[in-house]
């Protein structure tokens, strides 16, 4: 298990139950950047891997 697993699992824990649109994600994790500038890079990555998932033309 990779040490981010714990939060990924709290999260789904804490908050699996609830629906959000992707709308919300996008301004929380803007929202993050903002406070942790050090992240935008990964964060960055996160979001065009998840804006990508479904491209056939992409190697992942």
């Amino acid at each position: 298990m990779y040490f981010t697993d714990r939060g990924i699992e709290e999260l789904e824990k804490r908050r699996g139950e609830e629906e959000v649109s992707l709308a919300w994600l996008a301004e929380q994790l803007r929202t993050f950047v903002d406070l942790n500038p050090d992240f935008e890079v990964p964060v960055e990555r996160l979001a065009t891997w998840l804006a990508r998932l479904d491209d056939e033309d992409d190697d992942i």
